[in-house]
């Protein structure tokens, strides 16, 4: 069950991280004759968004299946 919420948390941060950074993109002025980014450089901005996405949807699982046990203690369930 953690695997799949994992997953998921895992691709919509992505999403999101995705979104921001062409958000942020677009809000910069225009610089003078920008050179573009090589594809290895594309390669590692797209790892650097993955392992982070991956990241926070490990602590955001923690959290999430950690508060649902302690309900479940609380509760008085087993």
């Amino acid at each position: 069950m953690s695997l799949l919420v994992m997953g998921a948390l895992t691709v919509l941060i992505a999403m999101g991280l995705r979104w921001r950074e062409e958000r942020m993109a677009a809000a910069r002025p225009p610089v003078a004759k920008r050179a573009r980014p090589g594809w290895l450089d594309l390669q590692k901005r797209a790892a650097n968004r993955w392992v982070t996405a991956a990241a926070l949807a490990a602590l955001a699982t923690i959290v999430i299946l950690g508060g649902l046990h302690w309900v479940r203690q609380i509760s008085g369930g087993w």
